[in-house]
């Protein structure tokens, strides 16, 4: 069964567009974690959230309450600074996906560069899963990123669906699709798990049956856009509908 994992950071965005700042007795909306209630009711598989160094949407009391209210598991999306990884040896959640960040970026734009850095990921990773959570690294779907992060000892990788999400066209898209497929393959054969996200949407999950060995779909922006139409409940199910049948 290919899972979901629900992405809520979207969902405080919109809330820190209006509530940058919280005075006692507030009830700053949207609340992420109620989106993850939610999304948990439909039947979500997991809950995805990014703590940015900049704190941008998500907040660490966000995150905590997660933790304590959604009886999901929680993946913990971070940089590998030495100020997340403190948190997140406190926060022990299920799941922690590293992936890189930029300030400037609206949102994560590119893989993990693992190549050249497998020591110092390597050292992190084996600090969070000893604590309890399982690690993926987000990769670029190129065959040098997956061997890289194989040797992090990292048991998942995460594939950057971005090329794929901006494809125009059938033969571009199936240029993707092979990349991801390949990228797939030997992660699986490398004995580490496969997970995808970025920018996959209502549109484009289902042309992802046809890459090998996928475990889970982080999605964020395509399901809090449908919930503002539909809520959050139907959002989510609707996007598990399309997921079904996939065959790994």
């Amino acid at each position: 069964m290919l899972r979901l994992g629900v992405n809520v950071d979207h969902a405080a965005t919109v809330r820190q567009a209006r509530y940058r700042e919280v005075s006692r007795g507030m009830a700053p909306e949207p609340s992420p974690v109620d989106f993850a209630l939610e999304s948990a009711g439909a039947g979500a598989h997991g809950i995805t959230a990014h703590l940015r160094e900049d704190r941008r949407h998500m907040q660490e009391a966000d995150l905590l309450r997660l933790a304590r209210e959604v009886r999901l598991p929680l993946n913990l999306e971070m940089a590998n600074t030495s100020r997340m990884l403190a948190f997140a040896l406190r926060l022990r959640p299920a799941n922690i996906c590293m992936v890189p960040e930029d300030r400037r970026e609206v949102t994560t734009e590119g893989g993990l560069r693992v190549r050249g850095a497998e020591r110092a990921i390597g050292r992190a990773v084996s600090r969070l899963q000893a604590a309890g959570s399982a690690v993926s690294l987000f990769i670029d779907p190129v065959e040098g990123e997956v061997r890289a992060a194989a040797e992090t000892g990292a048991r998942f990788v995460e594939l950057h669906t971005g090329a794929f999400s901006r494809a125009v066209g059938k033969r571009e898209l199936a240029r993707e699709v092979r990349r991801l497929a390949r990228a797939a393959a030997l992660a699986d054969g490398l004995g580490v798990g496969v997970n995808a996200g970025h920018g996959i949407n209502y549109g484009n999950v289902r042309a992802l049956f046809d890459v090998p060995h996928l475990n889970e779909l982080n999605i964020g922006h395509s399901i809090v856009s449908r919930a503002l139409m539909v809520g959050a409940r139907r959002a989510v199910r609707e996007m598990l509908a399309l997921m079904r049948g996939y065959r790994p």
